[in-house]
């Protein structure tokens, strides 16, 4: 059953509600794809609060799923004990026959980025220094997933503190994509986008510093969304973090759900389509050669962009008024500053022993910083800020390839080079995304479609600080020219 189908069981759903219960029942047993792990989030939600299907129904179709196919794809790890598991859901049904329905991820089960505390869950960050780390508490995110009624099955994998848009780590090895599990998911929110894009969980969350959203999100041809910095946090201070957790969902509605679950701010509840008549896109391609792209890449953009003129939209090549290299200098250095905080274990020979060669590079490198490297920083981020609103006055939004390259041999930690230009740090082949990170303002990866390998890739659709419904109403209208997000990956199972 693919997408518009599943929408279309969607319509139907909507219609039985408003009849009795046993028509209403027939109605949907006849719509119900043969997988529940099929539905949508947001259709599982509503079959589950209409107890058209139980809690541990769901739970025990998503467990078989999971266990035919996580041995080959490694998205989600340390799990609980499968009776655990059926027997919180059979909780979960017993409470909506009292009356008690907890929230729209009511029975649903749902696995947290292993960098992030969930009480009772092992929390490994992906370090061997944390290999038997259990957390006591939840974290406020995982507060807010659990009060909204989801049942914690285990987390999903990370590279080793979140570094690196390749999601491998010595405890748990690497995720493969859901579209070829030889090739990485992405990172960090590897372990989420895989689970998403192989229909191992209805939604996931993440976190995003250089495109750990975006990135998963094209490799596995997903929604990864990162807010403005401020919808996530309740520091009123008006300083823009670098970092920032947010939704991914299969679809945008989906991953629209999750954010109004995990926001700290209170966010709008109604979203619908943008009209795209006359919407101003702002088209940065690789910004006039500077960024080195895999081939092919910018092509995928284009066609997409196409789709976007023949709905409406004018789309303008255009390039910022900025020197990029500034704009590079500017990001590590606050990057590397923001590890500082390391450096004890950096400090002592045992727990240095343990951590990978990238991290150990960025804790030198802030050792090196001067404070009038930071002052520049700050400087230079300041006039990014002004460009971006330069910009925005002119653009509603700002569009880019989500990557440089395709998803790439998972047994290789970060690629080296592209298109014969060298890559000179472990991450400077993700430079593309700094532009949305450093402006600390909503991007949303939307899907562009597959190479002939068959290898996804999307596209950053930016909006100024604060526009994240505007953002996310594109979105909407973006899903409905396209018709990426209905294909579906042949997964594999071991052998």
């Amino acid at each position: 059953m693919n997408r518009r189908q599943l929408l279309k069981t969607g319509s139907y759903l909507s219609v039985a509600y408003a009849l009795p219960l046993t028509v209403s029942r027939q109605l949907f047993a006849a719509n119900l794809p043969a997988d529940l792990i099929d539905l949508t989030a947001t259709d599982l939600s509503i079959a589950i609060r209409e107890k058209h299907i139980s809690c541990a129904e769901v739970m025990q179709a998503y467990l078989q799923h999971i266990h035919t196919y996580n041995p080959v794809y490694n998205a989600i790890i340390s799990m609980l004990d499968d009776d655990e598991l059926i027997s919180q859901a059979r909780e979960a049904d017993n409470a909506l026959a009292r009356g008690e329905y907890r929230g729209w991820m009511h029975g649903m089960p749902h696995a947290v980025k292993d960098l992030t505390a969930a009480a009772g869950l092992r929390y490994t960050s992906g370090s061997p220094l944390y290999a038997d780390r259990i957390a006591e508490n939840d974290s406020g995110l995982v507060a807010r997933i659990r009060n909204a009624g989801a049942i914690f099955i285990g987390k999903t994998n990370t590279p080793e503190f979140g570094l690196g848009s390749q999601s491998y780590n010595p405890i748990f090895g690497a995720t493969g994509s859901a579209w070829n599990p030889e090739l990485t998911s992405g990172g960090s929110s590897g372990g989420a986008a895989s689970g998403l894009g192989t229909h191992m969980l209805p939604v996931a969350d993440g976190s995003d510093m250089m495109g750990s959203l975006r990135n998963p999100g094209a490799f596995n041809n997903v929604i990864g969304f990162r807010p403005s910095v401020n919808v996530m946090s309740d520091d009123n201070s008006g300083t823009r973090a670098l970092s920032t957790s947010g939704p991914m969902g299969r679809n945008v509605t989906d991953t629209i759900r999750l954010l109004q679950t995990i926001a700290v701010q209170e966010i709008t509840e109604q979203y619908n389509p943008m009209d795209l008549h006359d919407v101003r896109i702002a088209w940065l391609g690789d910004l006039n050669s500077y960024l080195a792209m895999e081939s092919g890449i910018l092509n995928l953009c284009n066609d997409s962009l196409s789709s976007l003129s023949s709905a409406g939209a004018n789309v303008e090549a255009t390039h910022p008024n900025f020197m990029m290299s500034d704009l590079w200098f500017c990001w590590t250095t606050l990057r590397h500053l923001g590890r500082a905080s390391m450096k004890s274990f950096y400090d002592d020979p045992q727990t240095r022993a343990q951590l990978k060669p990238e991290l150990i590079w960025e804790i030198e490198e802030s050792m090196r910083l001067t404070e009038s490297d930071r002052s520049q920083a700050n400087l230079i981020r300041a006039d990014w800020y002004s460009e971006l609103n330069r910009l925005f006055s002119r653009y509603d939004f700002l569009a880019l390839p989500t990557a440089q390259v395709f998803p790439y041999s998972k047994d290789q930690t970060w690629p080296r080079e592209i298109n014969n230009r060298t890559m000179d740090t472990y991450h400077r082949w993700m430079e593309v995304v700094i532009l949305g990170s450093l402006g600390g303002i909503p991007v949303i990866n939307v899907p562009v479609g597959f190479d002939p390998l068959g290898r996804p890739m999307g596209m950053q659709i930016m909006g100024n600080f604060g526009e994240d419904q505007k953002v996310l109403e594109f979105a909407l209208a973006y899903e409905q020219t396209t018709n990426h997000l209905e294909k579906r990956p042949k997964l594999i199972v071991a052998a």
